[in-house]
């Protein structure tokens, strides 16, 4: 698989990742939490992104890692109100991943200017590698913007599909003038796109870039914008992993393939 800098200058990720918002709990629930996390770092899938957000999540990413923990570049996310929860969050981390996070995400800018503060002083003391921010929501997108201008973060994580592309307009090209790196949620639209299959004959024009399903197509349209460098999407299934793995590698949409799977999605 190929892979791409996450930031100038920063570590290389895979340019397809594993998401754990509520399907690695789904997992646990069938006994293939395990499965689903091994079977991503066989197929070069070695980014995870999580949250204390997410349930048990953590935990269960942590432990399936287990003796692998060297191959995976994990990146989850402090969501705090107070200093004292963000502290515990922090040290709950530590303990499900080593005592180490590749990169550690202000989800959802909740307390930004405070938990970045936090964050820089765990980076001097060796706990985490990288700084990034997140949110989901349009309306937050001038603050994210904000924090990106401070430059005192290396990664941004945002939703960015054929339905959502508001990121288009400012947030994007900010990142790209910046030198950030962009991880991207929601690749699928929560699964409400991948539910609009156009079926084999509409993907036909795609075959030459490896695309075999409508997910690939949907996941190769975001990495073939060259702003964005990890898609995180989530599954439950083993076998969905190296599907979606496998839209990580070139030949890259143009402009005329990129327009066909928007118009695909309606």
């Amino acid at each position: 698989m190929e892979h791409r800098p996450l930031g100038h200058g920063k570590p290389e990720v895979p340019v397809v990742g594993l998401g754990t918002w509520a399907r690695l709990e789904a997992a646990a629930r069938k006994g293939e939490d395990a499965e689903v996390v091994t079977r991503a770092l066989d197929v070069g899938s070695t980014l995870f992104d999580s949250s204390p957000m997410y349930g048990r999540a953590e935990a269960l990413l942590g432990r399936a890692l287990a003796s692998r923990r060297d191959e995976a570049f994990v990146a989850t996310k402090i969501w705090a109100g107070s200093a004292r929860e963000a502290e515990g969050q922090l040290a709950d981390a530590m303990r499900f991943f080593g005592g180490r996070v590749e990169l550690m995400q202000i989800h959802n800018l909740l307390g930004w200017r405070e938990r970045l503060v936090m964050l820089e002083r765990a980076r001097g003391e060796g706990q985490v590698r990288l700084l990034g921010a997140t949110h989901y929501a349009p309306s937050a997108f001038d603050e994210l913007a904000v924090v990106m201008r401070t430059q005192r973060i290396d990664a941004i994580q945002i939703p960015y599909n054929p339905h959502e592309r508001t990121v288009e307009r400012t947030i994007l090209p900010l990142a790209a003038e910046l030198g950030l790196g962009v991880l991207v949620m929601r690749p699928l639209g929560e699964g409400s796109l991948a539910a609009r299959d156009p079926g084999p004959d509409a993907l036909r024009p795609l075959a030459a870039f490896g695309v075999r399903t409508w997910s690939q197509a949907l996941l190769k349209w975001i990495l073939s914008d060259p702003r964005c460098h990890v898609v995180i999407p989530a599954t439950s299934h083993p076998e969905h992993v190296a599907e979606n793995a496998a839209a990580g590698a070139p030949p890259w949409f143009g402009p005329e393939e990129r327009a066909l799977v928007a118009r695909l999605a309606g």
